[in-house]
């Protein structure tokens, strides 16, 4: 099978607009989630990462809704990065998204935008049309993992010899209908979370945008990454509850390092999904038990961004992959006493270390749960 690179990659959310802002904000320990006052999107005061109201006023496209918005600008980044001609049908186009423009239903006016503009398929069109692409793009929805399924999608298609290039793009929005959700299952915290902490209280949610190319052209660099391996599960415990043991979350992770061929012995760290809710992390530390990776260290990026529910699982790999390209690992934002159902590695600190193969891994609603693996060529 032919290899699969990352060339290219950006995070737009409120800590910076490209990858190299955000890494450095991360790497001074900042924080995008706030407490908000009640208002428009609850009832009641809330801790989360959303972009100021100033954000979407500098030169919004005609006919575009903030989600797309938001998607268009994490592309247009990558694009320039990369220079690709997207309408030579060697390029692809696949957005990543739980809810996209789901906000339309809180509008006063909705009638003729409705059917239309809320769909997924409208939005991944317009966004086609905009850029040039030839080929038609794909949509990715699918809870919390839609990130992680995105990427392993394109990089079969890759395999396959569809295309050369595949731009991965995944966005969501923070709505008074997403986060009344989460409340009424008594899931957000009322304080920036504690990912794998013995005292966490729930998640915070957070808005953002990220986009990663990926090429069976090798980078022309020496600090190149490889997506070397994929896989995704299903635990079928609950429609909102994890597994209790792990074993599926565990199945993920294993196929995707035998897809990689690599060993337990070779990975150097794991970005978990950590999202702070109790049975979450308690089902990952079991998860990680169950691969014999108890003893290598691991982080939740939840404390810097919130949970970005669809652009999560490309965020959280963009991170990655530029702790492996500078030997340094990001500590885990509000993690102080260990918690967890089962002991793990949880990086506390900022580590400056070799750093060669990354299992990023994520997990959702149904009991869904993917792993990729990131290696360092």
């Amino acid at each position: 099978m032919k290899p699969v690179y990352a060339i290219s990659d950006n995070i737009i959310s409120p800590l910076g607009h490209t990858t190299g802002q955000n890494f450095s904000r991360l790497l001074k320990g900042e924080s995008s989630v706030q407490l908000h006052e009640a208002g428009s999107k609850s009832s009641r005061a809330f801790f989360s990462s959303l972009f100021p109201e100033s954000f979407w006023q500098k030169e919004p496209i005609p006919f575009f809704t903030k989600f797309e918005q938001l998607l268009a600008l994490s592309i247009s980044n990558v694009l320039e990065q990369t220079k690709l001609n997207t309408g030579d049908g060697k390029t692809g186009l696949i957005i990543s998204s739980t809810k996209g423009n789901i906000g339309l239903l809180e509008e006063q006016d909705i009638s003729g935008r409705l059917k239309q503009e809320i769909s997924l398929t409208s939005s991944a069109e317009k966004l086609a049309k905009h850029f040039g692409f030839a080929a038609s793009p794909l949509i990715i929805s699918q809870a919390c993992i839609s990130g992680l399924v995105a990427l392993i999608t394109a990089k079969r298609i890759l395999q396959a010899g569809m295309y050369e290039n595949i731009i991965v793009a995944g966005a969501d929005l923070i709505t008074r209908f997403i986060l009344s959700g989460f409340q009424s299952f008594q899931a957000v915290s009322d304080e920036v979370c504690k990912p794998f902490d013995a005292n966490r209280k729930g998640i915070n949610l957070g808005e953002a945008a990220a986009s990663i190319v990926l090429s069976v052209n090798q980078p022309g660099t020496e600090s190149g990454i490889e997506l070397r391996g994929g896989a995704v599960s299903n635990d079928a415990n609950h429609i909102s509850g994890p597994s209790r043991t792990g074993q599926e979350l565990f199945n993920a992770m294993q196929q995707a390092m035998s897809e990689a061929k690599v060993t337990a012995k070779e990975i150097d760290f794991i970005s978990l999904h950590g999202t702070a809710t109790l049975y979450n992390d308690d089902m990952e530390s079991k998860a990680v038990h169950l691969a014999g990776l108890q003893s290598v260290p691991v982080n939740s990026l939840k404390g810097y961004y919130g949970h970005t529910l669809g652009a999560a699982g490309l965020i959280e790999s963009v991170i990655s992959i530029q702790s492996l390209k500078e030997n340094i690992m990001i500590p885990t934002k509000g993690f102080d006493t260990p918690g967890t159902a089962e002991n793990i590695n949880v990086c506390s600190t900022l580590q400056h270390t070799k750093l060669n193969t990354c299992l990023k891994t994520a997990s959702g609603f149904g009991g869904c749960n993917a792993a990729v693996v990131w290696k360092k060529i």
